[in-house]
This record gives C-alpha cells, sequence and structure tokens, in this order.
C-alpha cells in the first residue's frame, strides 16, 4: 500500500487516508441509515417524559369535544356539552352554574317537567325508536337548591336518547361530579342542527377565561 501512495500526489494521499479513517468509523452508508431510522423510531415508541404532561387525560378529555352554553335563557345558567366523534352530546351543569353557588348545593332532581316525565323515556333500536326530538330551549329537568329551582335545557336541537335517573335518587351526583357521573342527558342532534348550536357555544379554553375557572 505504501508503494501505490508513494506514486500519488501527496495531497490526494492525505485526502485517501482522510476517507478510510471516516469509512472505518461510521461503517457502510446503509448501516448509518438504519441505525438514524432505529433512533427515530425509538422516539415515536418511546417519548421523552419530560413531554408528557403531569396527568393522563381522563375519558373525557381523550373521547369528547367540551363546549359550553353560557346564560342560557338566564344569566348564570351555564351548561357543557361534551360531542363525541358519533355525534352524541353529552348535556350537563357547568362548574359555574349559579345552583352550585347556593348553600348546600342542589338537594333534588325532578325530570316531570312541561307535559311528560322524562326519567320514563324508553329508547330502543339501533333507530332509536321513541326518542322525542327537542328544540335547544327545552327544558330536561328541575334542580332545586334549599334557596330556588332551575330549569336545565337541552341546549342543542335533536332527539333525547337518555336522561341520568341516578340524580333523582342521588342528585348529590351533581355536587360532587357534575361533568362525570353527574351528567344531566344525552341527546342525538342532527349533522345541520349541531353546526348551527356549534357557532353560539364556547370552547374549554374560551370559557375558563371568561368564567375564570381551572
Amino acid at each position: 500500500m505504501s508503494t501505490i501512495f508513494g506514486l500519488i500526489n501527496p495531497s490526494c494521499h492525505q485526502e485517501l487516508e482522510s476517507t478510510a479513517r471516516e469509512n472505518l468509523t461510521q461503517g457502510p452508508p446503509q448501516q448509518q441509515e438504519q441505525e438514524d431510522e432505529d433512533q427515530e423510531l425509538e422516539k415515536l415508541l418511546l417519548p421523552d417524559v419530560r413531554d408528557l404532561p403531569l396527568t393522563p387525560p381522563s375519558a373525557v378529555e381523550s373521547n369528547f369535544v367540551t363546549y359550553f352554553a353560557l346564560d342560557f335563557m338566564k344569566a348564570g345558567h351555564d351548561q357543557y356539552i361534551y360531542r363525541h366523534a358519533n355525534g352524541l352530546c353529552v348535556v350537563g351543569l357547568a362548574s359555574s352554574h349559579i345552583a352550585f353557588k347556593d348553600k348546600g348545593g342542589i338537594i333534588s332532581v325532578d325530570f316531570n317537567v312541561g307535559k311528560s316525565d322524562r326519567s320514563v323515556l324508553k329508547v330502543t333500536g339501533k333507530r332509536k325508536k321513541n326518542a322525542q326530538h327537542f328544540e335547544s330551549n327545552t327544558a330536561l329537568c328541575k334542580v332545586s337548591t334549599s334557596n330556588d329551582t332551575y330549569i336545565v335545557r337541552c341546549c342543542v336541537k335533536g332527539s333525547l336518547l337518555e336522561v341520568n335517573q341516578q340524580l333523582v335518587k342521588k342528585p348529590d351526583l351533581l355536587n360532587l361530579t357534575a361533568d362525570r357521573e353527574g351528567y344531566i342527558a344525552i341527546i342525538m342532534p342532527k349533522p345541520a342542527d349541531w353546526l348551527k348550536a356549534k357557532d353560539s357555544l364556547l370552547s374549554h379554553e374560551e370559557y375558563k377565561k371568561l368564567r375564570e375557572v381551572c
């Protein structure tokens, strides 16, 4: 090898030696590309713990988009709407609802409003037979505190599929977990009706800023 290098220009000699050392250090190009791909895959499968949230997202945060209807029909009547990808809307009382400000909170829930009792609703089959079709301002139930009674409304136009009958016997669910087990009802709006309703609703971030809640 020294004889061959002796016949080559000194500068070329140095360049060839440098190239040889790099090849020995880095290995074949294909091997380097494979190592790079492995590193990228590892980053995807094993994210940096520093990038993870302090607390994991709840089932609501993972499966629903949260909206809010503030001062619905009356001042302080704040309600949430959880919108699922399949179109279902879960309706309930927002933490800023005026009823929660009364001493002792909510003490009773009554689904007997208007001309019908929502709690006896029986919806069956894929076509949701017997589902009642309501306007956004239709009353769902009455919630009472020791001081007053408040009407809870649909907030979105659609078919009423279910009401939370547990609230009749356990109204305290509203005081403890209004955003989960204490939901009021499940409604299925038509796509066009949902788009109209959505324009008047606030996002979770907008709600937090306006009501100054966490």
